[in-house]
């Protein structure tokens, strides 16, 4: 096989991520959350081999007739935004205007930030929250908090998509990615465990979601304050 059906391969990966998205609407649309979410859980993973495999095989040089990124934004939307939006409006977890208003500030900060040039810094974090609603919003019907307390959080992590705050890609960002990338390995099988439970209030996955959780959303701001050693 040469390199050229190799990049192409990586981009038909790639796009089984609206497959997932699709399979992922479905379940929603029948209210089967924990189904929908083990969807999700499924994109989340190929979103996260697919791009390793795209820099391998680079795919702008071999497979140059698509474009990974916009494949790759697309699908992201519908994973990480829109239908973990519906999900969380839908549920009830959220109700009356507060679920009004997760929806219009989710979907809308998080397509404006995923048009934003400057989403990426120079170690190949993000600058900003980046629109990964689905981790978030999945920890929410684990764990479900008061709404109130729902409410403040989506209000402050969309504004957090706006500010100079520093957020790592585990797989991308080097500085740490030896705890980093476990933590997310870990968070993704925490993430498959809960919503095969159908996020039973007594699963143990819970709290290893809370634990990853907030490694995963404070590492980088942790890494702006702490300074790296020459």
């Amino acid at each position: 096989m040469n390199i050229s059906t190799k990049a192409l391969l990586v981009h038909l990966l790639t796009a089984t991520g609206a497959v997932f998205a699709m399979l992922a609407m479905l379940a929603a649309v029948d209210e089967k959350w924990g189904l929908m979410f083990l969807w999700l859980v499924v994109a989340f993973i190929v979103d996260g081999i697919d791009g390793p495999l795209a820099r391998r095989y680079q795919v702008k040089v071999n497979a140059p007739q698509y474009d990974g990124v916009l494949m790759d934004l697309i699908i992201d939307y519908l994973t990480y935004v829109f239908i973990p939006a519906y999900a969380l409006f839908k549920s009830g977890l959220m109700p009356g205007w507060t679920g009004w208003f997760a929806i219009i500030v989710i979907t809308f900060t998080s397509v404006v930030y995923f048009a934003d040039t400057r989403m990426k810094t120079k170690d190949n974090s993000f600058s900003g929250f980046p629109g990964c609603w689905n981790m978030v919003i999945l920890v929410l019907f684990a764990t479900e908090p008061n709404f109130w307390i729902m409410t403040a959080l989506v209000a402050a992590i969309a504004v957090a998509m706006f500010l100079p705050l520093k957020f790592i890609h585990p797989v991308r960002t080097e500085r740490w990615r030896v705890i980093s990338l476990p933590i997310a390995l870990a968070w993704t099988g925490f993430a498959g465990w809960a919503a095969w439970v159908d996020f039973h209030p007594e699963s143990w996955a819970h709290w290893g979601l809370v634990v990853t959780s907030i490694y995963l959303l404070g590492a980088g701001i942790a890494q702006q304050i702490v300074p790296e050693k020459a």
